[in-house]
């Protein structure tokens, strides 16, 4: 049973112990066990429960009054099984204890089975990079229960925003009870930019309708699902009409290429340099974008890029 313990010739197997862990060993007297090789003691049973015959390694040979599933532990004082408190699990059965969540994680709910229910719930922030992320807590795993977040973009002066929704999931059945709202600010009667509560796969790219945003997420006690990351990079005033001239052109969602790069982080990052940068441009059409980028996304940017920068040339 002791996992990652490496038996050393000489030592006391599981079941057994003796004054120094090594041989000569006795075996553990009837109502305890020694799942551990290379122990100088036994752990009792507990509440009077006994074993079966001597030499016990684990606390599955203590005749417990009942068997106790995963998410449950055994409590010897009064002979039930009990669920894994908040922050705890239990993956196997007949076991009298639960194992603490990971770090800074925590269950959304007591009883937990697995690891994979331990979640990070920290979110929220105030962002005031070129360009960075929005991350559902505990992402790519699913975000936890009750949990609210909130952001704040604050783009260096002359900056304005543009938001990258390369994919979204929450789940449908629960009647809009987790919800992603991107605003001006907190006031609820501030524009909105963009509001879902529902899995989008399709990607999507926007500006922000105001020089600030507050991004906000929700989820309820229902249910939970993947969630997402967003992009988002700050664009310089100036080029307002060639990022929106960008964005909004239908043929940037059309192909199944172009939907590939808003979904890909690195080619995310290459068109955010340019978009961040757009002089950058010039320096990557020829080099890595042709390896990297589908050459209908290159002619469609370059025409844009060109016709909006050769007056500046």
């Amino acid at each position: 049973m002791g996992l990652g313990t490496t038996t050393c010739p000489g030592q006391c197997p599981t079941g057994y112990y003796s004054s120094d862990g090594f041989k000569p060993c006795q075996p553990c007297p009837q109502g305890s066990y020694q799942p551990d090789p290379g122990r100088t003691l036994c752990f009792p049973c507990g509440g009077g429960l006994s074993t079966k015959r001597e030499g016990a390694s684990s606390f599955h040979d203590c005749e417990a009054k009942v068997q106790c599933s995963p998410g449950h532990y055994y409590n010897t004082t009064v002979h039930r099984c009990i669920r894994c408190p908040l922050g705890t699990y239990q993956t196997e059965f007949r076991q009298n204890y639960c194992i603490s969540c990971p770090g800074n994680t925590t269950t959304d709910f007591d009883g937990a089975t697995s690891v994979s229910q331990c979640k990070n719930r920290e979110c929220g922030g105030e962002m005031g990079e070129f360009t960075g992320y929005i991350e559902s807590p505990n992402y790519p795993g699913n975000y936890p229960a009750n949990v609210e977040c909130t952001w704040n973009i604050n783009p260096p002066p002359k900056r304005k925003i543009l938001i990258v929704v390369p994919e979204i999931f929450l789940p449908s059945e629960d009647e809009c009870g987790d919800v992603l709202v991107m605003r001006k600010n907190w006031s609820a009667s501030s524009i909105t930019t963009y509001e879902t509560c529902q899995t989008y796969e399709r990607p999507i790219a926007f500006t922000a309708r105001s020089r600030r945003l507050w991004i906000n997420f929700k989820s309820n006690e229902a249910n939970s699902a993947r969630g997402f990351q967003i992009p988002y990079v700050t664009y310089d005033e100036d080029y307002e009409q060639l990022v929106e001239n960008i964005v909004r052109d239908g043929r940037l969602y059309a192909s199944e290429n172009h939907q590939e790069i808003l979904k890909d982080k690195k080619l995310i990052k290459t068109l955010f340099d340019v978009l961040a940068h757009p002089l950058n441009y010039f320096k990557y059409t020829t080099r890595e974008s042709n390896e990297m980028l589908p050459r209908s996304f290159i002619r469609l940017i370059s025409s844009k890029v060109s016709e909006f920068l050769r007056p500046y040339k």
